[in-house]
């Protein structure tokens, strides 16, 4: 298993899967036996934050924001667009969404962007729609700007995380001086046009099937399954919109979307970008920053994706990050009586796959009339690795497992998933897909893949099938355009100072990748104590939460080795 926070699913535990990146953060889930917000998240353990390293150092009391930047050629339409603000109930797609969509404090507006960039779009194509959303700042009289917020995936919702932290109040020291703000990118959530590979019921067909490979003709059936995806996606994306597919899906990588960033923060009426980016979105802040370095205000990159790393090494690193996750987990469950692994963590791992590798031949009939498959009981115990929300919803998981009942376990791969009640999946998944095909070079040698898979089993053994590895090829293998982005050093000359944000024990995007990016634009290391994914806003933790609001409104820096807990 190749571990990532969101993909198009995990077909089989064999797969190799590019670059997994995360969303920072958790968007507001209802889980058999815990219901979670970011609204909850940021107010728990209010008072728990505690720094080192000497504190943050004076504010300033005055900015110039600078001239406004130059314009590129032939996109004067798009930057000096107006944003027709109104209601954000046109922007809802689930039930849950239509209620605080509908929160008053919340304006969305449509953002038009070219098709592509390079050449410029002719006046004869049509364009883009990015959806986005704000909370104007609540003290006009004080207000910097727009802070913009990505959540990360690839693939997720800016605008449901703002809508979120507007109607359940999440940011309100930032939110004071600054419009809160978040934009769906290109082929996401409710911009037009989405990305549309898979039906609710196909994903659903494509989950409950138990895919083994165990003969060349296994591999042959995985490979054809995997062209099909990538040709459906070809032939459903924009075709409401009569944009051709193929030319879409070639401009949703990283590339482009931070040139439809650069469009908005001019919309927005922002000489320079204030960014708060989380896990991917740590990388649409890197390469906006390698565009468009000169005209960055501040960034917080929480979560860091570093952009040297190569598929390989990041989810290698992510394997071990996800292992350190578990064993803490079986480390607390253990102290809990019945704990189903036992009162040993050493050998918790092995007492998850006897419950979990029957699954591989008999997949649980769940009261829904679905089948908790092997992938999904993997997937939504990996849904838990992102926060301690999670330990106890999945200790009591896997101890209904145990005893023959799998809906507990199948709440939390829906929830990883996006799947809502009524069978309906957000784009995240498609769009994840599609995002990383565009960002990540092909693997093309079987050798190095099947190296991979055995190193990440040995790294992350609770996520070992026992199965014998076999490689098959995947819809980037098929798709319809080169990647556009390629590991690489960041090369950020005159770049602001940002804030980087790491966690100690984050399973998705390792501490030691915030480190490195730190380093690489020259930013300084905010350290965060723990076991989670991201922390900003969503952990409670007041210590970062002030760190990071004052760095974004009065462009201060924490002490250089502040640790938080």
């Amino acid at each position: 298993m190749i571990f990532r926070r969101t993909g198009r699913r995990a077909p089989t535990v064999h797969r190799i899967r590019r670059r997994p990146v995360a969303l920072g953060v958790l968007v507001a889930l209802t889980l058999t036996g815990c219901s979670t917000t970011v609204a909850g998240n940021a107010q728990r353990a209010a008072d728990t934050g505690a720094a080192t390293g000497g504190g943050i150092t004076a504010p300033s009391t005055t900015e110039d924001p600078g001239p406004p930047a130059p314009v590129p050629a032939g996109l004067e339409s798009y930057y000096g667009q107006t944003l027709d603000w109104g209601s954000c109930t046109d922007f809802a797609q689930t039930a849950e969404q239509r209620q605080y969509y509908a929160s008053r404090v919340l304006e969305c507006a449509q953002l038009r962007v070219p098709l592509t960039y390079e050449p410029p779009a002719s006046s004869g194509d049509p364009d883009v729609l990015l959806a986005v959303i704000r909370k104007p700042a609540t003290d006009q009289s004080t207000r910097i700007g727009s802070a913009v917020f990505n959540p990360g995936g690839p693939g997720g919702s800016g605008v449901d995380i703002v809508a979120q932290f507007g109607a359940f109040g999440v940011g309100g020291d930032l939110n004071r001086r600054f419009d809160l703000v978040g934009f769906d990118p290109r082929g996401v959530g409710a911009s037009l046009p989405v990305v549309t590979c898979q039906t609710g019921a196909e994903r659903d067909a494509d989950r409950a099937a138990s895919v083994r490979l165990a003969t060349d003709a296994d591999v042959q059936a995985a490979d054809a399954r995997a062209e099909a995806f990538a040709q459906a996606c070809t032939a459903r994306t924009g075709e409401a919109q009569g944009i051709d597919g193929a030319t879409f899906l070639g401009t949703l990588g990283t590339r482009d979307v931070v040139r439809d960033m650069d469009v908005l923060r001019a919309a927005l009426g922002d000489n320079k970008l204030t960014y708060v980016g989380f896990s991917y979105g740590t990388l649409l802040g890197t390469i906006y920053a390698e565009q468009f370095g000169g005209n960055v205000r501040a960034m917080v990159l929480d979560g860091a994706v570093d952009p040297v790393q190569d598929p390989a090494e990041s989810n290698l690193d992510q394997a071990k990050g996800f292992q350190s996750a578990f064993d803490s987990f079986a480390a607390s469950c253990a102290q809990q009586p019945g704990c189903v692994l036992g009162t040993d963590p050493a050998q918790a791992s092995a007492v998850f796959q006897s419950l979990t590798r029957p699954l591989l031949d008999t997949p649980l009939p769940l009261a829904d009339g679905r089948v908790l498959t092997y992938s999904d009981a993997l997937t939504g115990t990996i849904q838990a690795m992102y926060s301690e929300t999670f330990w106890t919803p999945l200790s009591e998981a896997l101890l209904s497992l145990s005893q023959g009942k799998g809906d507990q376990l199948m709440a939390l791969a829906d929830a990883y998933l996006q799947r809502d009640a009524q069978g309906g999946y957000s784009s995240l998944q498609d769009a994840f897909t599609a995002i990383g095909c565009m960002d990540n070079p092909r693997e093309d040698d079987p050798q190095e893949q099947l190296a991979l898979i055995a190193e990440s089993n040995a790294a992350a053994p609770f996520a070992d099938s026992g199965e014998p590895p076999l490689v098959t090829r995947g819809p980037c293998d098929f798709w319809p355009a080169d990647p556009t982005l390629v590991p690489h050093v960041p090369e950020v000359p005159g770049l602001a100072p940002v804030l980087v944000i790491s966690t100690t024990g984050d399973p998705a995007t390792p501490y030691q990748a915030g480190v490195d990016l730190a380093e690489q634009l020259g930013g300084r290391l905010l350290t965060v104590e723990g076991t989670r994914h991201t922390a900003y806003l969503s952990a409670g933790i007041t210590c970062v939460d002030d760190a990071a609001t004052q760095y974004l409104t009065d462009l201060t820096l924490p002490a250089d080795g502040t640790t938080c807990s």
